[in-house]
C-alpha cells in the first residue's frame, strides 16, 4: 500500500479544524467538525479491516528522515495495541462533538480545538519516533487546556491550570529521559537515534534502565493517573464540558497506560520486572481508594471521575502482572473503560443540561418521568461494574486471571474493587432514579430525544458486542502482547507464567 493512511488519520482532523476556523460562521462549526471527524472515523474503520490480525509487528509503516545526524525523522506505524486505541479515538470524537450542543460561545474555536486534540491523540498512538511522540504528547495538551479553561464550569481556570501543571511536570521528565536514551544508545547503535524500533536494539545497563523507567513512568503515571498522581483528575473531569470529560476518560487517560506498555515494558524490561511490586501496590491502592472515595461523593460527575481512578487501576495491574492474560486484559480494559465511562459522562451531561445540577440529592424518582434515560444509565452502570455479557466483564476477568498467575495476593485484593463498584454505582442509581419524585423541578423533565438516542445507541451496541463476542479484539491484541512478553523473557530472567492458550480463553469468553 502506498497511500499514507496513518499520516492521513493525523492530518484530517487538523485540516478539518482549519476549515472550521476559516469558515467564519458559528452555526456551521459543529456540523463541519462532525463531518470531519466522521471522515477520519471512516479511515480508522478501513484501517481496522485492512489490518492483519495475526501479525505482531508494526503495519502501514511510514518513515522518512528529517535530520540524519541526530537520528530524527517521521516514523509512524500501528500494531494490535495501538490499532484499537486509534479506532476508539476516531469513534468517540464525532459522538463527543454531537454531544456539544450546550456550547454556545466561541463555537468555531471550540470545534477546532476538539479536532486539533483528536489529531494530537492519534499522533501519540501512532508515533514510533520518540521526539515525534513527544511533540504529539505536548500538542494534545494545549487544546485540552483550552477546552477545560474556556468552556468548563465555574472553577474551570483552576482545573485547567492544575491539569497543565501536572502534565507539564511529567512532560519535562519524559523529555529529559528521551534525550538521555537517544544519546546513551548512540555508542551501540552507531549514533544518536530516537527511533523506537532502533532503540530496541540497545542494551542499557540495569541502573540506566531504572532511572529512564522512572522518568518515563512518572510522566505516564500522571496521565493514567496512578495513585498518588491522581489529584488533578477529579477537578478536570468535573469542570470540563461534557465532551471534554468524554474524551478525557475515553482516550486521554489511556495515553499513560499506552506509554507504559509501549515504552516502559519494551525499552526497559529489567527495570519493569524489578518494579512490578511497586506498580502492583499502587494499582491496587488506586482500585480500592478510587472506589471508596466514589462511594461518598454527592456530585454524580465527581463519582464517575473517581470511578476512573479505580478502573484504570485494573489496567495498570493487568499490565504489570506480566502475563499474556493480564496484559491482554489491560489493553481490552482500556477500550472498555473508554466506552462505559465515556457513556456515563454523556448521560451525566444530558441530565445536567436539563437540571443544571449534578447533586445526587437533587434527583430521585427519575425513572418515572425518564424511563429510557433511567434504562440507559442502569445498562451503563452494569457494564461498568462488570456484569457478564457486557464489555466490562471481559477486561476485568482477564486482568484478574492474569494477575492471579503472577500476583495472587494483589489479584484477590483488586477483586474487592469490583464489589465496591457495584456499591457506588447502584447506590447512586437507587438515589437518583427509584422511588417517588421528591423535587418538583424533576416532574417536567423530558426523556431522551432523537439526538441523544443517536449518541447512546452506537456506544451501547459496542458495549454489548465486546461483552458477548470479544474474540476479534482479543485476536488483534494477542500477537503484540506476546511479542512484548517474549522480549521481557529474552532480556531478563523472568519467565511468563503459563496458563494454557490465551486463544482458548478468548474462545470461551467470546463464544
Amino acid at each position: 500500500m502506498t497511500f499514507p493512511i496513518l499520516s492521513a488519520l493525523i492530518a484530517l482532523p487538523v485540516i478539518g479544524g482549519l476549515v472550521v476556523l476559516l469558515v467564519k460562521r458559528d452555526d456551521l462549526a459543529l456540523p463541519l467538525s462532525i463531518a470531519s471527524s466522521l471522515v477520519t472515523f471512516g479511515g480508522a474503520v478501513w484501517l481496522l479491516f485492512a489490518f492483519e490480525s495475526g501479525e505482531a509487528g508494526f503495519q502501514f509503516v511510514e518513515k522518512s528522515t528529517w535530520h540524519e545526524p541526530w537520528g530524527v525523522g517521521w516514523h509512524v506505524g500501528v500494531d494490535g495495541i495501538s490499532l484499537l486505541m486509534v479506532v476508539l479515538t476516531a469513534f468517540l470524537f464525532p459522538i463527543a462533538l454531537l454531544a456539544s450542543t450546550a456550547i454556545t460561545h466561541r463555537l468555531r474555536q471550540y470545534a477546532a480545538s476538539m479536532l486539533f486534540l483528536q489529531a494530537g491523540i492519534t499522533g501519540v498512538f501512532l508515533a514510533l519516533d520518540l521526539l515525534v511522540f513527544f511533540i504529539f504528547w505536548e500538542a494534545m495538551l494545549v487544546p485540552m487546556y483550552f477546552i477545560i479553561g474556556i468552556w468548563g464550569g465555574e472553577r474551570r481556570v483552576h482545573a485547567a491550570v492544575k491539569f497543565f501543571l501536572f502534565t507539564a511536570f511529567g512532560s519535562a521528565l519524559m523529555f529529559a529521559a528521551i534525550l538521555s536514551l537517544g544519546f546513551l544508545a548512540s555508542d551501540q547503535l552507531g549514533g544518536p537515534t530516537f527511533d523506537f524500533v532502533e532503540l530496541l536494539g540497545a542494551d542499557l545497563t540495569r541502573n540506566a534502565q531504572f532511572w529512564l523507567f522512572a522518568a518515563f513512568g512518572i510522566s505516564f503515571a500522571i496521565k493514567v493517573p496512578i495513585f498518588p498522581f491522581h489529584t488533578w483528575l477529579p477537578d478536570a473531569h468535573v469542570e470540563a464540558p461534557t465532551a471534554g470529560s468524554v474524551i478525557l476518560a475515553g482516550v486521554l487517560l489511556k495515553l499513560g497506560a499506552y506509554g507504559l506498555i509501549r515504552f516502559n515494558l519494551t525499552l526497559f524490561p529489567e527495570a519493569a520486572v524489578d518494579l512490578v511490586p511497586v506498580l502492583a501496590v499502587l494499582a491496587v491502592i488506586g482500585i480500592i481508594y478510587g472506589a471508596m472515595v466514589a462511594i461518598v461523593q454527592t456530585d454524580i460527575k465527581r463519582l464517575v471521575a473517581y470511578s476512573s481512578v479505580s478502573h484504570l487501576g485494573f489496567v495498570v495491574l493487568g499490565v504489570f502482572a506480566l502475563t499474556t492474560q493480564g496484559l491482554q486484559g489491560g489493553v481490552i480494559q482500556m477500550v472498555n473503560h473508554g466506552l462505559t465511562t465515556g457513556l456515563l459522562f454523556l448521560l451525566v451531561g444530558m441530565i445536567y443540561e436539563r437540571r443544571h445540577t449534578r447533586e445526587i440529592s437533587e434527583f430521585g424518582g427519575l425513572a418515572t418521568v425518564m424511563p429510557l434515560f433511567a434504562g440507559a444509565f442502569l445498562f451503563t452502570a452494569f457494564a461498568s461494574i462488570g456484569l457478564p455479557g457486557l464489555n466490562g466483564f471481559v477486561g476485568e476477568f482477564f486482568v484478574l486471571i492474569g494477575s492471579y498467575l503472577s500476583l495472587p495476593g494483589y489479584a484477590i485484593a483488586a477483586a474487592f474493587g469490583v464489589v465496591l463498584a457495584a456499591v457506588y454505582l447502584l447506590w447512586a442509581y437507587q438515589r437518583m432514579f427509584t422511588g417517588e419524585i421528591t423535587v418538583e423541578a424533576n416532574r417536567g423533565l423530558s426523556d431522551l430525544n432523537l439526538r441523544e438516542k443517536i449518541i447512546i445507541i452506537p456506544m451501547a451496541a459496542l458495549v454489548v458486542f465486546l461483552g458477548v463476542y470479544p474474540k476479534p479484539a482479543l485476536e488483534i491484541i494477542k500477537p503484540s502482547v506476546d511479542a512484548i512478553l517474549e522480549r521481557i523473557e529474552e532480556k531478563t530472567d523472568y519467565v511468563v507464567p503459563d496458563f494454557g492458550s490465551t486463544g482458548d480463553i478468548a474462545v470461551e469468553v467470546g463464544e
